[in-house]
């Protein structure tokens, strides 16, 4: 449980940790679409260059970004034993008999993989960098457009403050629950599958009880506090955009219209 790093913020002063909430997201989100361009190696090369040169400017260690990684090793196992099975395409490198690999089954799954890892390493790196509270106010103005439709962007924000704000909670409260299960000698390591299920269980139950009822208790402090969600309200921090944040939309837009041209050429 301590390995878990989605959701926590590294309090560092880089340029990255500096940038305005809103670029950051922005950027995020078209270098996603990036990822996703048919570009090839090559363009997959330079995204990842891309990335390493951001993380080394936010000074963030890559061992912590590589633990991220360690929850999607099963799904990367997962997507190559249905590739294998189902991709029957490209030249035949190993006959088994009652089992065929064909080279489009791994050269697609690296690709899935690759791509997997793109992504987690960007979104890992922008809530390393911004503050969970910063996060959500940037997600609010940007949703701010879509209100004129119904988009309720106000709850949307507070929904994703509150789930960033709760996870380091969770974590703790699952430790503490694992701690007073194993001093009961619940073994979550080992034993047989039907015992490691059952030890599964003893955990989850009080975890989602305590979590329920910490969930009343912030609805009703919120609720004593007089919080109505469309009410209008004023901002003690004011978002400003400058040349640095321009810079990095900018950016990420050009990383885009790169990947157009590889894809288009190769």
């Amino acid at each position: 449980m301590n390995n878990i790093v989605f959701g926590k913020y590294i309090p560092l002063d880089t340029p990255i940790h500096r940038l305005d909430p809103r670029a950051k997201i922005l950027a995020m989100l078209i270098a996603l679409v990036a990822i996703f361009i048919p570009a090839g190696w090559y363009g997959y090369g330079i995204i990842a260059v891309v990335i390493l040169f951001v993380i080394h400017l936010s000074k963030i260690k890559l061992k912590v970004i590589f633990k991220a990684f360690k929850p999607m090793i099963f799904m990367m196992c997962f997507l190559l034993v249905i590739n294998v099975l189902s991709v029957k395409e490209g030249a035949l490198l190993l006959d088994l008999g009652f089992l065929e690999i064909y080279s489009k089954a791994i050269i697609d799954t690296l690709y899935i993989i690759v791509r997997l890892l793109l992504m987690i390493m960007i979104t890992t790196i922008l809530t390393m960098t911004t503050k969970p509270l910063d996060l959500t106010l940037g997600i609010e103005y940007l949703l701010t457009p879509f209100k004129k439709i119904g988009v309720p962007a106000h709850e949307i924000a507070m929904i994703i403050s509150i789930a960033l704000r709760f996870i380091p909670t969770i974590i703790e409260e699952t430790m503490r629950i694992m701690n007073s299960q194993k001093s009961r000698g619940v073994d979550f390591e080992e034993g047989k599958l039907k015992e490691k299920i059952s030890a599964i269980i003893s955990l989850i139950v009080p975890l989602f009880s305590v979590s329920l009822l910490r969930a009343d208790e912030l609805a009703n402090a919120m609720e004593a506090r007089g919080y109505v969600p469309q009410a209008p309200r004023t901002r003690y921090r004011r978002l400003k955009y400058e040349r640095r944040d321009l810079i990095l939309v900018i950016g990420a837009f050009l990383l885009l219209a790169l990947m157009i041209t590889l894809a288009i050429v190769i």
